[in-house]
């Protein structure tokens, strides 16, 4: 009958999946049987993305099976992967190639995994038009085969007409339109319902419900017709097809119909619905017959045509009507566009099975904050009354006090002090951390100052040749695609700046305490020399007061061993959140995650609260039950000058010691504050570099387009030529302009006369004289045009200097060995170097804030 429409693929440019996701894998799994398996199907992934795209396509089932298992691959995986982090940016040409510099582009290079499905569906449409198109409608088997591809490839272009705009978030190349493929879903559509057409009438099915097939297949092609008739962005051919199958399937409609009329004795209703079905093929045959073959329909319309008039001729005579009278035919649909829903391939297994959604990872990552958040709040109030607690003994000067009541030796207290002191290094270890904070805080600046130039000098470029393009130069500005980055740089210098002054306060506390300290760590007879004697008091050895006092203090020391003991438990508590997070995905198709965390942290940790506030309660009663004691002890103690002067440098020591104990936290936790941010700084700068050589690439595929498009402009304005000086000969007088053919035959290009021979002129006659019998041209003929030069005319085309590299570290630092510490979630994980010495001890202090910041001086969470 006619020729059925198929759509040719799209064209892809070659994607490395595998350095990009494997990236993300190593940088966000630790080392382990998991890694492995996600970085093996990272490979499996590359490959099913090669087989689907990278090579030529046969139009059989098994090839449509390997692109639908990797459209179902981009489904799953969609969630799983921060893909608008991961800088892949998907490179596809426009499938009908009706691209133009002014009107769209041939070519569309875009970061987005969501631009990728829709392409890779678009080739599901297509192949499946393809593979239908190459069926044996002459048996039953391909009648079938065809109508369900036909119906896939429909359900294929509708989807994508509904979901083009959102996951592009930008306009479409021409041929993922959602006008087209709207069209290109009608024309399958209707593709589909002819070949229902066909079975019908090859079963033999009755008269009337063939027409009513043939009739809904007129007005689908109708449909279609009317939808593409302004559209330039379909080949020229289609819109001819359409509408020799539109008067085609009225004629079949009207054929099956005519022979309903004879079965009802209607017998001049048959002549007029014959004689219908013969102008429609007529006009199918002498505008379109370059497209569809209409010659079988045509003979068998004659025949029935030429027997029912001779029967009403010499038997019937019944009346003739008029077409407009005759009643409409019905219509019946046996077809409907196949839905879209993953996964479409039978065979698809999902690769990253194991893998948990991004959704549920950034959860499980908030979830741990809060978790961080609750256990430092425990343990910054626990330790902040253990400072208070040896800040108000210090005060009071014990438990030195009750040791010394000989008034002469060293008490027992402060020598443990001293040596807990020398045990940790003394001054020497602090002002060796301290020298050493501004280095790192210097390299940290540099790091995110290197980062943030690497985007303003590509920034820069962008707006130099955005202005010197204007509307050509239709990418997306660097400036709105880096505002995420710019306020995460921003963060990390707000970080740097309140460390800044958590060193300041440090060295103030440690330039205060650092005589007494100096002290601490002298041999046990120089700090005996440098402590004032006192008078003995040795009456007060069996006095009630002073048992009363020590069995205070003794009660006070078991709060604070309780205090350490909820403090291992506390840090030793563990759970994932993970399996809630996926099953709240599951149900309610969103997650929760806040009240989920707070749920189950109070489950967790409610114990531990209660636990902790009673043990502050306790601590708050002995400490004022101590210094009622204390006030009677002293009121005890002979009182004079030396007795006060030793008491004094005994509470200085002992506040030297808690102050050293603080000042040593604080440095060291600072110390592993910059190399934790060190390694969280150079993540964030592979990141910003990535999404620079990304935007680099882009740019160079953008500018290489301009200059062709520049180049093929023309260099000055069109004219037509004089008709005086065209050589065609003018039509001759007296008869009518024939008119073309039709509208929809290609126009051939005239083409140029053919060129004379040269005159045959021997050298030596040309040298002694010329000819005089040579007419003249007359002086009054005009030169001919001079045509256009072919290049274009400008400037030449500017050139651009590349990027600067990344900054670089020393090979000591290991920027990626993160992973134990309490950091915000980063999406984008980039793996470094080797291992940056001095590793914290085996006895690591927990994270930093040890106290809330009205008490206690700390390093910024990040």
């Amino acid at each position: 009958m006619a020729t059925f429409i198929s759509v040719p693929l799209k064209k892809s440019s070659e994607v490395d999946l595998v350095k990009p996701l494997s990236k993300f894998v190593t940088s966000t799994y630790p080392p382990g049987e998991e890694q492995t398996e996600y970085l093996r199907a990272v490979e499996e992934l590359n490959k099913l993305r090669k087989s689907a795209l990278g090579r030529p396509l046969d139009k059989h089932e098994s090839s449509l099976e390997i692109l639908l298992r990797y459209y179902d691959q981009l489904c799953a995986i969609e969630s799983k992967f921060p893909f608008t982090e991961l800088c892949l940016t998907f490179t596809w040409k426009d499938a009908f190639d009706k691209g133009s510099l002014f009107g769209g582009s041939v070519k569309l290079a875009l970061a987005s995994v969501g631009y990728e499905k829709t392409c890779v569906l678009f080739n599901v449409g297509a192949l499946a038009s393809q593979i239908a198109s190459e069926q044996n409608l002459d048996n039953d088997e391909g009648l079938k085969t065809a109508a369900k591809f036909y119906q896939l490839a429909s359900g294929a272009f509708a989807h994508i007409k509904d979901t083009v705009l959102s996951a592009l978030n930008r306009e479409p190349t021409m041929d993922i339109s959602p006008e087209t493929v709207g069209t290109l879903s009608q024309i399958m559509l209707s593709q589909a319902q002819e070949v229902f057409v066909l079975k019908a009438t090859a079963d033999k099915m009755k008269d009337a419900i063939v027409a009513k097939l043939a009739n809904q297949a007129a007005d689908y092609y109708g449909d279609a017709f009317k939808q593409c008739q302004y559209k330039e962005s379909l080949p020229k051919e289609v819109l001819p097809v359409l509408a020799a199958k539109h008067c085609m399937m009225q004629a079949t409609a009207e054929l099956h119909q005519s022979a309903l009329a004879n079965q009802k004795k209607k017998f001049g209703e048959e002549i007029a619905r014959l004689q219908h079905a013969t102008e429609l093929v007529k006009t199918a045959a002498s505008r379109y017959d370059e497209y569809v073959n209409v010659k079988d329909l045509s003979d068998k319309i004659s025949r029935a045509l030429t027997a029912a008039k001779k029967d009403n001729d010499f038997i019937y005579h019944d009346r003739v009507p008029e077409v407009k009278d005759l009643e409409h035919i019905g219509k019946a649909s046996l077809v409907k566009t196949t839905a879209i829903q993953t996964p479409l391939s039978q065979k698809f297994t999902d690769l990253f099975e194991k893998m948990v959604p991004m959704a549920v990872q950034q959860s499980v990552s908030a979830a741990n904050s809060r978790k961080a958040d609750t256990v430092n709040r425990l343990i910054g109030s626990m330790r902040e009354a253990t400072n208070l607690c040896n800040g108000v003994l210090a005060s009071l000067n014990l438990p030195a006090a009750l040791e010394d009541l000989s008034g002469d030796a060293v008490p027992q207290s402060i020598l443990e002090k001293s040596r807990a002191v020398v045990q940790q290094g003394g001054l020497q270890s602090i002002e060796q951390l301290i020298k050493d904070l501004p280095e790192l805080l210097q390299r940290n600046r540099e790091i995110l100052d290197e980062s943030l130039k690497i985007l303003n000098d590509e920034e820069a470029t962008d707006n130099e040749l955005r202005g010197k393009f204007n509307q050509r130069w239709n990418r997306t500005p660097s400036g709105d695609l880096y505002k995420p980055l710019r306020a995460e740089g921003n963060n990390f210098r707000s970080i740097l700046d309140k460390a800044v002054q958590a060193d300041q306060v440090v060295r103030e506390r440690y330039t205060a305490h650092c005589e007494m300290i100096t002290l601490l760590c002298k041999p046990e007879n120089e700090l005996s020399a440098a402590i004032p004697s006192a008078n003995p008091a040795k009456t007060l050895q069996g006095s009630e007061v002073v048992n009363v006092l020590r069995a205070q203090l003794a009660q006070l020391d078991e709060v604070k061993r309780e205090r350490e003991v909820l403090e291992g438990e506390v840090k030793s508590v563990t759970f994932d959140m993970t399996a809630k997070f996926l099953t709240a995905l599951a149900q309610d198709g969103a997650i929760n995650e806040e009240a989920l965390t707070t749920s189950e942290l109070d489950t967790r940790y409610g114990s531990h609260t209660q636990r902790v506030q009673q043990n502050l309660r306790r601590q708050e009663e002995l400490l004022s039950q101590i210094q009622v004691s204390h006030q009677e002890f002293s009121a005890l103690k002979q009182s004079n000058s030396e007795a006060n002067n030793r008491e004094e440098v005994l509470k200085k020591l002992a506040s030297a010691h808690d102050s050293y104990i603080e000042i040593s936290s604080n440095i060291k936790e600072g110390t592993k504050f910059y190399n934790d941010l060190t390694e969280i700084l150079l993540k964030f700068q592979n990141k910003c570099s990535d999404i620079v050589f990304a935007r680099k690439t882009e740019r160079d595929e953008l500018l290489k387009e301009l200059q062709q498009s520049i180049a093929r402009e023309p260099s000055a304005p069109s004219f037509n030529v004089p008709s005086y000086q065209s050589n065609t000969p003018a039509p001759a007088s007296g008869g009518p302009t024939p008119a073309p053919r039709t509208a929809f035959q290609p126009q051939a290009k005239p083409q140029p006369p053919a060129r004379p021979p040269p005159p045959n002129i021997t050298p030596q006659a040309a040298s002694t004289s010329a000819p005089v019998s040579t007419p003249v041209a007359p002086s009054s003929t005009n030169p001919p045009p001079v045509a256009p030069p072919s290049q274009a005319q400008g400037p030449p085309y500017p050139t651009y200097q590349g990027y600067p590299g990344c900054y670089q570290m020393p090979v000591t630092y290991n920027p990626y060995a993160y992973g134990q510490f309490n950091m915000p979630y980063m999406p984008y994980q980039a793996q470094g170097q080797a291992g940056y010495p001095g590793a914290p001890p085996a006895q690591q202090p927990y994270p930093y804030p040890q106290q809330p910041p009205q008490q206690q001086p700390y390093y910024p969470q990040q």
